[in-house]
């Protein structure tokens, strides 16, 4: 058969070089369209602003928005809860990231840990007092596994919950929480003589407070606090009934993985589009800097990885809605595209020159951003081992 003639082909989209947007389907697009037309109203104007002073004002309104758009618990079923493919609930994370990685720390946290932690291991009457709510943005949530002392390494956990009569009293720190300080509820990961478990701790709770971590030069427009147990009296119907042991955390985390696979993508297409832009306008040595051979290499290459990163995010969350999507394959995902978005923003930043480093442009915000994403929900090595196992057979984490 002869070849189409050429001039059947679509034009080159700069901004879809591979034609990714064919695999996705009209309700895909929709979806991916809302979220961005919100973050472009509701966050870009602001963003560098609240990131230079280090806070997220109005947080709550901004849940309730997202509430309303369907973004909370968005790939969760029943209960308020939109009921998205993961194909959707991952785009919505490109488009938020691509805001800022705070906005879709915010999302993430709420609806691939606290909410997903509630969904998947509570009672009935645990999911209908929190879910709608959530789902809806009136309440904001938090989930409590890392502490002070104990990141990379869970089981090890030192907050403690024990028996006392028909009650449990909880003990202990947690760190770099997420929604801490302002959530009307906390999912806190604590060990107990039957192993690690879950529990549902209200804000107002007493013995439980939730001081604002400051200081950071990391998503900085996100609220992150720790988390304070001192002698914290709940009730038996507190601990999430459906899950013993690491298993029940570890599998919220591949969740918000999967998110996190998506997201840096949004934060590195946000760089590689301000280094376009500028190649296209800025000039030196009479005439655009996008003229020059090391720079088209430099975007070139950022389109690339890109791209390749979008396809893999792609690829996982069709493997997530056919309910075949391996813990292993998400810390691929993560690995990878987390790597290469940190990668796109430096290359980015040098397009830009000094300009890079001002907030007038999103690519400094994003990249120190990125160095917490890379470190966050699983370090590089944690995920670098997670596949040795998984192509030696052999465990080297001890």
């Amino acid at each position: 058969m002869p070849a189409s003639p050429k001039s059947s082909l679509p034009p080159f989209d700069p901004t879809d070089p591979l034609g990714l947007d064919d695999l996705l389907e009209p309700e895909d697009l929709a979806v991916r369209d809302t979220v961005r037309g919100w973050a472009a109203d509701r966050v870009l104007p602001h963003i560098a602003e609240w990131y230079e002073k280090g806070e997220l004002p109005g947080v709550r309104e901004l849940a309730r928005e997202l509430g309303e758009l369907g973004a909370l618990g968005m790939s969760l079923s029943g209960y308020g809860c939109a009921g998205a493919s993961a194909v959707q609930y991952g785009l919505a994370c490109l488009e938020l990231e691509a805001a800022d990685s705070g906005i879709r720390s915010l999302v993430s946290v709420q609806g691939s840990l606290a909410m997903y932690a509630i969904h998947r291991y509570g009672s009935e009457e645990q999911k209908q007092q929190w879910l709608p709510r959530m789902a809806a943005g009136e309440v904001i949530g938090c989930f409590g596994l890392t502490e002070p002392d104990h990141g990379s390494d869970p089981a090890s956990m030192r907050t403690h919950a024990k028996r006392d009569g028909g009650d449990w009293v909880l003990n202990g720190r947690k760190m770099w929480i997420t929604n801490g300080s302002v959530a009307g509820v906390a999912v806190v990961w604590a060990q107990t003589e039957d192993g690690i478990r879950g529990f549902l701790v209200p804000a107002g709770t007493p013995g439980f407070s939730a001081p604002e971590i400051k200081h950071k030069w990391s998503l900085r427009a996100s609220v992150t606090s720790e988390l304070v147990l001192d002698d914290v009296r709940l009730p038996a119907d507190a601990v999430l009934p459906e899950v013993t042991g690491l298993r029940g955390p570890l599998s919220c985390l591949s969740h918000a993985r999967y998110g996190i696979v998506w997201g840096a993508m949004g934060a590195a297409r946000s760089c590689f589009e301000a280094a376009l832009d500028y190649a296209r306008t800025r000039e030196q040595f009479g005439k655009p800097i996008g003229g020059f051979q090391l720079t088209q290499g430099k975007l070139a290459d950022m389109a690339v990885e890109l791209h390749k990163g979008i396809l893999l995010a792609h690829h996982l969350g069709r493997r997530m809605d056919a309910g075949r999507l391996r813990p292993e394959q998400v810390s691929f995902g993560k690995l990878n595209n987390v790597r290469e978005a940190i990668e796109i923003c430096r290359t980015a930043r040098t397009v830009l020159g000094a300009n890079g480093i001002s907030l007038e442009y999103p690519v400094m915000r994003h990249a120190t951003n990125l160095e917490s994403v890379l470190t966050y929900e699983g370090t590089v090595e944690m995920h670098q081992l997670v596949l040795g196992k998984a192509l030696t057979g052999l465990d080297a984490f001890r």
